[in-house]
């Protein structure tokens, strides 16, 4: 719904009013003290995909996608978006895009793979063997770290050499205990909201994308110049790590 309201860049055949569309009929919904970071991260996330797009990459995965609208403001011949999330929001964003007639073959709309990624092998549902821009926006602060950590490591394990991972993470300054500050941080969102699960230092952050096998470096939202509270997000691009991408390679060549 904040989104509806942004001035956002979109691709030639792209459609710039997709996101108040596939919004239509929801309930206002109030951002409080996260709007600037929303919009900071909608600014970065819109720009990965343009970057991507202009170097040629093929495919786009956005990974808990929701409601996001890229695959329709974006859409360029070549690329083709993927988005994985429950599915019951799956359901629901399919059925939008049927309003919008954007799921039939030859629209240009997403592919859309329900997955639980408690539950479910993510790996399983992705095909390897090309570039892929994943992208985790607004999502891994809803996982534990195990779960962010396998989930992360399957997207890895789908990742050719080229492919990139953009991705959002909640932060809180160093030397603080992470569930304080989560049970806090959810104690002022009010029960009705799903919990916030993982929000840690930027290092611990970086450190936990080096265990599933991607080498990242991030940005924090308020240098974006929206007004985005210092260090409480940091925006990262990431790749696959030497080790594993030489690995690969190897195994390619063999």
């Amino acid at each position: 719904m904040t989104r509806a309201r942004l001035a956002r860049p979109h691709t030639p055949s792209g459609d710039p009013g997709a996101q108040r569309r596939l919004c239509r009929g929801m309930p206002p919904a109030g951002t409080g003290r996260l709007g600037p970071s929303i919009i900071a991260r909608t600014r970065f996330f819109d720009e990965r995909v343009l970057a991507a797009i202009s170097a040629g990459t093929s495919q786009v995965v956005i990974v808990g996608a929701g409601y996001d609208d890229r695959a329709l403001r974006f859409r360029s011949p070549g690329v083709r978006f993927f988005e994985l999330d429950h599915p019951a929001t799956q359901a629901d964003k399919a059925r939008r895009l049927r309003a919008l007639r954007a799921a039939k073959p030859g629209s240009g709309g997403p592919t859309l793979a329900p997955a639980d990624f408690r539950d479910d092998d993510v790996a399983g549902v992705l095909e390897a063997g090309q570039p892929t821009l994943f992208i985790c926006e607004g999502l891994l602060v809803y996982l534990d770290q195990p779960t962010c950590v396998r989930l992360l490591g399957a997207l890895r394990a789908r990742a050719a050499i080229g492919s990139e991972l953009a991705a959002s993470l909640a932060t809180h300054r160093e030397g603080l205990d992470s569930a304080w500050v989560a049970a806090v941080a959810n104690s002022r969102r009010g029960h009705s909201r799903e919990s916030w699960l993982t929000i840690l230092p930027a290092a611990a952050h970086l450190e936990l994308l080096g265990r599933a096998g991607w080498v990242s470096e991030g940005v924090d939202a308020a240098e974006l110049g929206t007004g985005a509270e210092p260090g409480r997000s940091l925006l990262v691009t990431a790749r696959p790590s030497a080790s594993t991408a030489a690995s690969e390679e190897a195994g390619n060549s063999a």
